[in-house]
């Protein structure tokens, strides 16, 4: 099924100017399209995900806690009330914001968080209103906890992404436990789909299964760090590996992507992980990275300032500072290009703006930054 399995870095895009100013971006090869490269805001703490409201303003989440709404660019960032507890430890604290399609009449709002529970802490999924003034949260809500809890500060996952049904995915990591993203007695390395309210579908694909979770829409996942929809409403994800083995899936209902089983990678110690790349019964990476580049962030573009990109698959790299473009090509990818400088120092989040524009999180700068036409 894949077609990129090697690192495929054959188109560079260029960011040679420094970011203080708008730099332009020279696109590559088959996508001819030209662009600027701005930043937006400044002075984060540890940011960790940005949502764009319909009217242009924007909220920010810091992993400590705290969620920043900025009415523009311009403007001192107003500190949100009402946002929960969260358990600041390790990659866990407040993390994505989704802002639903329907915000300018429902004012609904998504987040993801670490929540304290017995024994440590678990991702959880949120739902609030935006108060008119934007100085708050009202109704603010769990939707989903996932069992258990557990200790230690790593894999959390944490996308959200709402469905073209309306209904909402959650890409859970397998908490540092790695056994456990086989086992759906627990939520542990899965991505679970809820209905709006927190319940769950009817047509989810274990809901008749005992002993499996029936929040569970596919499961053997690592940590998915990133997470959106193509035009046709499919599922994408990227989650890190272990040494090597960084993934993009193409998330099928149901299925089980193979996590410890098998694995492109390596363990950190230079061991073997499971059984091989391969087993049946096992989904293949739609693409993979050796080595890791620490993905984070993923955004299929749709939108119509960059027509050339359409379709294209846009993931942030942790390590390496650097954003990815991937051609899909059905359920595979391959990688063709990337857009680096100083600005793209740990990329935490990539999102699609209503006008068409891309906006990421720098965390290296503690910043937001806009990548549009000139």
């Amino acid at each position: 099924m894949s077609t990129g399995r090697f690192k495929s870095f054959f188109l560079t895009t260029a960011l040679m100017l420094a970011v203080t100013t708008a730099a332009q971006v020279a696109a590559p090869a088959r996508a001819q399209e030209t662009a600027t490269l701005a930043p937006v805001v400044t002075g984060l703490d540890e940011p960790w995900a940005v949502g764009i409201l319909p009217d242009g303003s924007f909220l920010v989440t810091e992993k400590d806690g705290r969620l920043l709404y900025y009415p523009d660019g311009n403007s001192a960032p107003v500190s949100v009330a009402g946002v929960p507890q969260v358990q600041d430890n390790g990659q866990g604290g407040l993390m994505d914001i989704t802002i639903a399609r329907d915000f300018a009449s429902s004012g609904t709002l998504w987040l993801s968080y670490s929540k304290p529970q017995a024994g440590g802490s678990g991702t959880a999924l949120a739902a609030a209103v935006l108060s008119a003034d934007r100085t708050r949260l009202e109704n603010f809500r769990d939707l989903f906890v996932m069992k258990p809890g557990s200790s230690g500060g790593r894999h959390f996952g944490s996308r959200v992404v709402e469905a073209t049904d309306g209904r909402l995915y959650l890409t859970i990591g397998d908490r540092g436990d790695r056994p456990s993203a086989q086992d759906r007695s627990n939520h542990n390395g899965s991505i679970i789909r809820v209905n709006r309210d927190g319940s769950v579908p009817a047509d989810n694909p274990f809901v008749d299964n005992p002993g499996v979770l029936p929040e569970i829409w596919s499961y053997g996942h690592r940590n998915p760090q990133g997470a959106g929809l193509d035009g046709a409403g499919n599922l994408w994800t990227a989650e890190h590996g272990a040494r090597g083995g960084d993934e993009v899936n193409f998330v099928r209902r149901g299925a089980n992507y193979g996590w410890p089983v098998i694995s492109y990678g390596r363990h950190y110690s230079g061991g073997k992980i499971g059984e091989g790349t391969e087993k049946a019964g096992m989904e293949q990476p739609a693409f993979y990275w050796d080595p890791s580049i620490a993905p984070s962030g993923l955004l299929v573009y749709s939108g119509d300032m960059f027509p050339a990109w359409r379709g294209d698959i846009f993931v942030g790299s942790l390590k390496f500072d650097y954003i990815a473009r991937l051609e899909a090509n059905g359920q595979s990818a391959s990688e063709v290009a990337k857009i680096e400088n100083s600005a793209t120092d740990r990329v935490r989040d990539i999102v699609q703006a209503p006008d068409g524009s891309i906006w990421f999180i720098s965390v290296g700068n503690g910043a937001v930054y806009r990548i549009s036409a000139p």
